[in-house]
């Protein structure tokens, strides 16, 4: 049986500022290499705080069906 979930996306364009990282409350966004952040999508919950804070408005949250 599959279900609906919502993640965090986080588009090429980030600028690895590191200000989602920050606003995510239980630590799934970390910045890769200096380059981009990455969300661990397993463990994200979908709560919008890191598209909030994103000052270059490249992440967004998204229905995903999971297994």
């Amino acid at each position: 049986m599959s279900t609906k979930k919502k993640i965090a996306t986080i588009g090429n364009e980030c600028v690895a500022c590191g200000i989602c990282a920050l606003a995510c409350p239980k630590d799934f966004i970390k910045i890769h290499k200096g380059v981009i952040a990455v969300v661990d999508k397993s463990k994200c919950l979908g709560c919008g705080k890191c598209e909030k804070e994103c000052p270059a408005g490249v992440i967004t949250i998204s229905e995903v069906t999971v297994a």
